[in-house]
């Protein structure tokens, strides 16, 4: 099982946090300063450049950006070493149904886990959420791809094959 991690800010609106949901069940630990993030995690961060890939394991850990992506500090973030981006993944949240990259904190997680070997805490994950199952069902073919994938560039590769 992966440590989970995420930095949180406060920025997003309470009554739809995901993140507040996996604390209660115990699944997930709560920063609030990008300085306690643990320096050996991978930490999903969409403006990363490189793409998370079954390379990544073994993992330590695991860290999501749990804010308004327009309000965080790009800059703070840039000095992980495993910053790794989410493939296309269409997302099953009530707020942004079937958009692409638009996924909550558990979706990433879900996600992550999935291509990192780990579904079994994905389906974990995702339990907290009524609509969570239904993520796996919506990406069910890219992720069993990418979870197959060599590296970051073959992931890049199936996911051009989606767009």
């Amino acid at each position: 099982m992966i440590p989970l991690y995420a930095f949180r800010d406060n920025s997003c609106d309470p009554r739809k946090c995901t993140v507040k949901r996996m604390e209660r069940s115990g699944l997930v630990r709560v920063l609030s300063k990008i300085s306690r993030i643990p320096r050996t995690t991978i930490l999903l961060d969409p403006t990363a450049e490189q793409a998370l890939s079954p390379a990544d394991r073994p993992s330590r850990s695991l860290t999501v950006l749990d804010c308004s992506w327009e309000v965080l500090d790009t800059g703070a973030v840039s000095s992980f070493l495993r910053r790794r981006a989410l493939p296309f993944l269409v997302a099953a949240n009530p707020v942004n149904f079937g958009r692409p990259w638009r996924l909550t904190s558990v979706e990433a997680f879900a996600a992550a886990l999935v291509i990192l070997g780990e579904p079994g805490q994905a389906g974990v994950v995702l339990a907290t959420q009524n609509w969570g199952p239904r993520f796996l069902e919506l990406n069910e073919e890219p992720l069993g791809l990418y979870a197959q994938a060599r590296d970051s560039t073959e992931v890049i590769e199936i996911q051009n094959q989606y767009l």
